[in-house]
């Protein structure tokens, strides 16, 4: 029993060490790979390589690495929570993954349905994936939801999954829909169709970047207040920003931690409303019932 439980230590530490590693390397790379420069900068994601292709060159930019980072972090966060699992829970840790698990799945069913119940670790996996990049920014970190090439990649990949479930009925099926309620408006209707993704998208990382956006443009006034108010300091003491100390701490509570998880819960909320609604449930059956009639 020593060993065993020595060993389970030693891979609950190891866990530790792989959910932490990731944000160390992150923060160490930002500060090799970052340029001295003066004041406050507001830019977009860092080009860190550049790859020479064929047709177009392929850039490895600050979103991408972080998101690499932010997902084996979330890898190891699961490993952790889920090491030495038994048929009766009997520790904090089994009880608290048996929570999420059970809250996730009431959420799934709740506004998909029962038929989508299987649709439970794609949702967790979105709202884990979006909150943790959004909290990235508390490490002084680039976080890939600024990027509107990430969340853009994740709202396609929401939308070829609402296609799918459009189609079940087949392809005539679907593109009849562009016909209703009357056939003028197809042309909106079309629009309407892939405006979903570009509103996911740009609302996802608009709200995100324009708190990052509002924190610094704070933090940089309150630096400038600072010198003007308090300059007259000896020593390094005028070089101090006093004035920032706090009040961003307390902004960042909204813009980071709840604007960040709120964004991932908003997210996953218009993922299952978005897919479950496309799925014309009644109809799909009724195929599925005469089909089964013709086969007897």
């Amino acid at each position: 029993m020593g060993n065993k439980s020595r060993l389970f230590r030693a891979v609950d530490v190891l866990l530790i060490v792989m959910m932490i590693l990731p944000i160390a390397a992150a923060i160490t790379l930002k500060v090799l790979t970052t340029p001295p420069g003066e004041g406050i900068t507001i830019t977009g994601a860092r080009i860190l390589l550049t790859i020479p292709m064929p047709v177009q060159d392929l850039l490895i930019t600050e979103s991408q690495v972080n998101s690499w980072l932010v997902m084996i972090s979330i890898f190891a966060l699961f490993l952790f929570m889920t090491h030495g699992l038994k048929v009766k829970a009997d520790t904090k840790r089994q009880l608290a993954v048996e929570w999420i698990v059970q809250k996730v799945e009431g959420l799934v069913r709740e506004n998909m349905g029962d038929y989508f119940h299987g649709f439970a670790p794609f949702i967790a996996a979105i709202l884990a994936l979006s909150a943790f990049s959004s909290l990235l920014s508390l490490f002084g970190l680039y976080p890939p939801t600024s990027d509107l090439n990430v969340t853009a990649g994740w709202a396609i990949l929401v939308f070829l999954i609402i296609t799918y479930y459009k189609c079940k009925c087949g392809p005539v099926y679907y593109l009849k829909g562009f016909l209703e309620p009357v056939a003028f408006l197809a042309p909106i209707n079309f629009i309407s169709e892939f405006a979903t993704p570009v509103s996911m998208a740009f609302r996802h990382y608009g709200n995100v970047l324009s708190g990052t956006v509002v924190s610094t443009l704070i933090a940089a006034a309150l630096a400038g207040l600072t010198r003007i108010v308090l300059g007259w300091l000896p020593g390094f003491l005028g070089d101090i920003p006093f004035l920032r100390l706090g009040l961003p701490a307390i902004l960042s509570i909204y813009f980071d931690i709840f604007s960040g998880c709120l964004q991932a819960f908003i997210f996953a909320m218009l993922s299952m409303m978005f897919i479950s609604g496309a799925f014309p449930m009644e109809d799909y059956f009724a195929r599925q019932a005469k089909k089964k009639a013709k086969q007897k």
